[in-house]
């Protein structure tokens, strides 16, 4: 089977290489390089991430993009793109779980007073302070599909009030869900710390904005491992500025790498992470796109084909 490596980083392609002949010696894999590649009209798959724009002049006979990663936007928005291509995103490949771990860890980090017994470690004082009990905390994700899902489960699942808001309506046991944009208000009225893991479409972009986020419980907090675009920077600032948002922690950004000497980096109460929350395993996510593969070979439908008019 013939199938085109393509990506902006040969570190990233040379990668799946590695693994495909160690994995998947039946694949026939060409790492993409344009003006060099000898390319083939007839190859119907590429494994892509961030792919140059020629490819889909080089392939014109591409049917199936496998996506290393849960975002499309990047493709999306690729000029190019032909219609009858099908683009396929990861699933989970154990970005779930990375991502919950960076939720969990930052959740307790901004709702309990840690950095504070750090200081009174270097004072060696012995202290205990008040706090609040898990359900006595409003945690809103906005976003259910499956990682959203798997975040507000597991919260729920360790005592906190969760919410969850989503386009279309879900259900799930023990969270308040929410649905649309009539449920929007309420669901951000319900929250006081907000977790984004939205995708980003033009319904979402700059979701996240001054009307949004004033409507949160204050001192609210954000949590954004969505994308950089949901956020309007410039309003975040304005809020924390008058106390309504206290604490944000930000792993994706509108520029990235952020910019040196953007406020970000040196306000007092922004965590500031880059774009780690959930990196890709490359070993899983090939497994994921073997198992989809030998899935369309055998004529079974398979999960993850992206809606462009929906744009995930």
């Amino acid at each position: 089977m013939n199938i085109i490596l393509a990506s902006e980083s040969h570190e990233y392609t040379d990668n799946w290489l590695k693994i495909i002949k160690a994995h998947y010696p039946h694949w026939h894999a060409i790492v993409y390089q344009p003006g060099i590649s000898q390319p083939d009209a007839g190859v119907s798959r590429a494994i892509v991430w961030k792919p140059p724009v020629s490819l889909f002049e080089d392939y014109p006979a591409l049917q199936y993009l496998f996506n290393m990663g849960a975002g499309v936007d990047a493709i999306l928005r690729q000029p190019g793109l032909p219609d009858q291509v099908q683009i396929v995103r990861l699933e989970d490949a154990g970005l779930a779980d990375k991502m919950l771990g960076y939720v969990i860890h930052y959740l307790s980090k901004i709702t309990r007073p840690f950095d504070r017994y750090a200081l009174f470690q270097q004072q060696q004082q012995w202290k205990p302070l008040p706090e609040p009990s898990a359900s006595q905390i409003a945690v809103g994700v906005m976003g259910l599909g499956v990682i959203g899902q798997k975040i507000a489960q597991a919260l729920t699942g360790l005592g906190y009030t969760v919410h969850g808001w989503s386009r279309t309506e879900r259900k799930l046991q023990g969270v308040h869900t929410y649905a649309g944009e009539n449920g929007l208000p309420d669901f951000l009225r319900s929250t006081q710390v907000l977790i984004n893991v939205l995708p980003l479409t033009q319904q979402t972009r700059a979701i996240l904005n001054q009307q949004t986020l004033s409507q949160l419980q204050a001192p609210a907090s954000l949590i954004n491992i969505g994308r950089g675009e949901h956020l309007q920077e410039d309003d975040l600032l304005e809020l924390m500025k008058s106390g309504h948002i206290g604490k944000a922690v930000l792993d994706v950004f509108c520029t990235e790498p952020l910019p040196q000497g953007h406020p970000f980096w040196i306000h007092p109460n922004i965590i500031v992470t880059p774009h780690i929350s959930g990196p890709t395993n490359d070993e899983l996510a090939l497994a994921q796109i073997n198992q989809k593969i030998t899935d369309l070979e055998n004529g079974r439908d398979i999960g993850g084909i992206v809606s462009r008019e929906v744009g995930y």
